[in-house]
């Protein structure tokens, strides 16, 4: 178990965004509140960072370099643009802060190995964000997928049309990271329910507009696992796309599990039966609730940085088949 010099964890958060300002919200509830203290916040704009500040009863620090030093922060929540992650990580550590980092934890595999190993010397929380696994959405695909017999295909499609493409941080080639590495829940849900991966076969498109921004991509993966079971994720975004799509089909030799949104049926012969999905409202807090328990109560997370990053590996190998135009096979 963990010790603390005070009587309730002291935060310094990374980022001003929606993630960010979520967290911060979390932080301030009553629930969580008599655990949990935000101390200080540092973004990117020196204007947000003080309106934040304001908001949140905080106080606004000009870098994350001076946040990750300070001596009264406990623990540094990384809600930032994900190129800055593992930078950020690895200094917090060094500093010996616990950790929590949105995914994903690096862009390069080798980074966030590094990061994962250094935690573990430093005996400090590394914990890294996959809340899409605490859904509903996920704990349904869990409870039926025994319900439909031998799993022989999946398809995971998320298409977010934007017109026109906002020029900011998710539409930047090295802020962002490639699609898949960016965007890691889409490989980590069907890692987290089929894995292990045998080889991975991608392609994508950009649409270019100026300099290192794009207006839209489109990245498509298969996955063969090792089962035998075939899985497709379409990952798509910006200028160029018509209709937005949440989808996730799953099919197998006794039925089928069809979720578009938030609504599921579970398809068997001769029978259709609505799936009863939760809410994904109140995910960050959950998340946030647990990393604190775990830090006060030495509780059980429901991921572990070395699960989170498999699916990392998983979806470099879909980086380099999209550079070389051929599978890539998982070690």
């Amino acid at each position: 178990m963990y010790t603390f010099t005070t009587s309730r964890i002291r935060v310094g958060l990374v980022g001003t965004g929606y993630a960010a300002k979520t967290r911060a919200k979390v932080l301030h509830s009553d629930e969580i509140a008599v655990k949990a203290q935000l101390v200080a916040v540092c973004g990117h704009s020196p204007e947000r960072t003080i309106t934040f500040a304001q908001e949140f009863n905080c106080e606004a620090i000009a870098t994350w370099e001076e946040l990750v030093n300070r001596e009264d922060i406990d623990l540094v929540i990384i809600s930032t643009i994900n190129r800055e992650h593992g930078a950020i990580a690895k200094a917090a550590l060094s500093q010996r802060k616990h950790v929590v980092v949105e995914y994903p934890l690096a862009l390069d595999v080798a980074e966030a190995e590094e990061i994962i190993a250094f935690a573990k010397i430093q005996r400090k929380l590394l914990h890294v964000e996959h809340i899409e696994i605490l859904g509903g959405v996920h704990q349904a695909l869990k409870q039926h997928l025994p319900d439909i017999g031998q799993i022989f295909y999946v398809r995971y499609s998320t298409i977010k049309p934007e017109l026109p493409a906002p020029r900011k941080w998710s539409y930047h080639h090295q802020m962002f990271g490639f699609p898949l590495m960016g965007a890691l829940s889409r490989v980590h849900r069907l890692v987290d329910l089929f894995s292990p991966v045998l080889t991975v076969n991608c392609h994508n498109r950009f649409w270019q507009t100026d300099g290192e921004y794009y207006q839209g991509c489109i990245c498509i993966a298969q996955l063969q696992f090792q089962s035998g079971l075939l899985g497709q994720i379409t990952y798509a975004k910006g200028e160029t796309l018509w209709r937005r799509e949440r989808r996730f089909e799953v099919h197998g030799s006794k039925g089928g599990i069809i979720i578009d949104g938030e609504q599921g049926v579970l398809v068997t012969p001769g029978a259709s039966m609505p799936m009863n999905i939760a809410s994904r409202r109140g995910l960050f807090a959950k998340d946030t609730a647990m990393v604190l328990q775990h830090l006060l109560r030495n509780t059980p997370l429901y991921i572990t940085p070395a699960e989170s990053l498999y699916s990392l590996r998983v979806a470099d190998a879909a980086r380099r088949s999209a550079e070389t135009g051929l599978p890539v096979a998982i070690a």
